[in-house]
């Protein structure tokens, strides 16, 4: 299997889990400071966002010429690879860091979806096509003349967790987890290790045994 292949299948695979689960495991190996902001959400939270990471930095420019902002912005739409999640760093609380037609390019290109520590605006047009968007805010002021990308596939840093291109993250209704790279594959198996675990206690509770009883004997609840 490929590279490439390998990465599709995690994610898949990870796409299967939950935030509540990923985070669990996490904790249990002694991995901290991976959950995100909790003001950072969805605009749909019937969609869940998971695939290995693709990092982008930007911060506000005042007085930028409005052209130069737009090169930069769509340079970035066209390095956004296929097959991952986007996580901006945009160091702005003012402003819409995805719109509708941003989010429908990276989704025609294969871009699984996109989570920024800013804004987001058009958040109908994004429900419609069902493309996952998670943010902080929604406001109708964007980027032009204000704003641009200044780096790529480098470590960033939202809400004090660290986030390198490679990583793996995980969102949904609850929030959104940071896996680091090197141990996704682990922590995706031993996450469907666990939610087995849970559907027999799920099933024993529902069959008539006490919860304590049912926790006491798979270990989880």
């Amino acid at each position: 299997m490929s590279e490439e292949d390998e990465r599709a299948n995690l994610a898949q695979r990870l796409s299967r889990a939950y935030s509540g689960a990923v985070h669990d495991v996490l904790r249990g190996m002694g991995v901290t400071d991976t959950v995100l902001p909790k003001d950072i959400v969805p605009l749909d939270d019937t969609l869940t966002l998971a695939g290995p990471v693709f990092t982008l930095r930007g911060r506000p420019t005042p007085g930028a010429d409005a052209h130069q902002t737009l090169l930069a912005w769509t340079d970035f739409l066209g390095r956004a690879p296929p097959g991952h999640v986007v996580v901006c760093e945009g160091n702005d609380q003012t402003r819409a860091l995805m719109g509708e037609l941003s989010a429908e390019t990276l989704q025609k290109r294969g871009v699984l979806g996109y989570l920024t520590d800013g804004g987001c605006r058009d958040c109908a047009f994004i429900r419609r096509i069902r493309f996952p968007v998670f943010a902080r805010f929604r406001t109708p002021r964007d980027i032009t003349g204000a704003w641009a990308p200044e780096a790529y596939e480098v470590p960033i840093l939202i809400g004090g967790v660290a986030i390198a291109t490679g990583d793996y993250l995980i969102a949904d209704g609850d929030g959104a987890v940071i896996i680091p790279g090197a141990i996704a594959a682990d922590v995706v198996a031993e996450t469907e290790r666990v939610m087995g675990q849970e559907d027999l206690v799920r099933k024993a509770i529902l069959s008539g045994v006490a919860p304590q009883e049912a926790y006491l004997k798979y270990g989880k609840f």
